[in-house]
């Protein structure tokens, strides 16, 4: 059986390249609001608050993995809410490498290993699309027993500390995108995938791409009406049904055309299109080039 969420995983290439310890104590703010890198957060100890700009506040503690995979804006904050009127905090490095919002002095509230993932496929873009705005695991045993490897390792001071705190953060990120999300859960495939009647049309999907689904057709899959087959995936992944279908075809001749090197016609036949000249035009409007130009380029 296909698994949609190892596919879009599979081709998004995951992986945690920077990370740091930080710890705040008392009141303290820090807001990002440049396009950056999708960022995360393990929270080692206590307890914190992230809010993604037009998203209310979410409080996190110990155990709590957050991943915000679209660089977007949003503020960190002390689990108790900072005066409105208070500046933003500033880091001070400490001598062992690690940072520190708040009060300078006694122990910290909490603690957090936080950092910038990256995501190695060059249609990131694209399959970040298909993802949760914010995805929050919390209460999961595998992950709690992943995060206190990660909360071992950041307090040892063993040969290849960096490469394992990769390798680990790496399977943090894929087991936090595959985790139950619950009915609270931001838009996504994740949240489409815990919909037992949404699985079923999203599996027959991913199993083929190349068939000429209709929402009637992937309606039927679900054994749900048409417009509540649409009204229900809508609002779980975020998208249309055939806007979902469009992301994932294109992104299947991205590879196709990139990592194989298929002739148009080719790769149009597999991700379902009756022609290469309407492939063309599908991938043109969709992906801002010609898919022939596209291929030659990724060559």
């Amino acid at each position: 059986m296909i698994d949609p969420l190892a596919e879009v995983v599979g081709l998004l290439q995951p992986g945690a390249r920077f990370s740091k310890v930080v710890a705040g104590a008392g009141a303290w703010r820090v807001r990002r609001a440049e396009a950056g890198l999708p960022f995360y957060a393990v929270v080692l100890e206590g307890a914190f608050r992230l809010a993604v700009d037009g998203q209310e506040p979410l409080p996190l503690q110990a155990g709590d993995f957050v991943l915000v995979p679209a660089a977007q804006p949003f503020t960190n904050s002390s689990a108790e809410p900072p005066p409105p009127d208070m500046p933003d905090t500033l880091p001070v490095q400490q001598p062992d490498g690690s940072f520190r919002f708040g009060r300078p002095d006694g122990p910290p509230d909490v603690r957090l290993l936080v950092g910038h993932c990256t995501f190695g496929s060059p249609d990131a873009a694209l399959l970040v699309s298909l993802l949760p705005q914010l995805l929050h695991v919390s209460g999961e045993p595998r992950l709690i027993a992943l995060v206190q490897l990660v909360v071992d390792e950041t307090r040892a001071q063993r040969p290849a500390r960096e490469e394992v705190m990769s390798r680990l953060l790496e399977v943090l990120l894929i087991e936090a995108l595959r985790s139950p999300q619950g009915p609270t859960a931001s838009p996504g495939l994740v949240r489409g995938l815990a919909d037992a009647r949404l699985a079923a049309a999203l599996r027959r999907l991913h199993e083929e791409p190349a068939r000429s689904w209709t929402v009637a057709s992937l309606a039927k899959e679900a054994a749900l009406s048409r417009s509540a087959f649409f009204e229900r995936f809508s609002r779980a992944v975020g998208l249309a049904p055939m806007s979902y279908l469009l992301a994932w075809r294109m992104a299947l001749a991205r590879k196709l055309l990139r990592d194989e090197g298929l002739a148009v016609a080719e790769v149009a036949e597999r991700v379902g299109y009756s022609s290469a000249s309407t492939f063309s035009v599908a991938f043109t409007r969709h992906m801002g080039q010609p898919p022939a130009r596209y291929g030659r380029q990724a060559a």
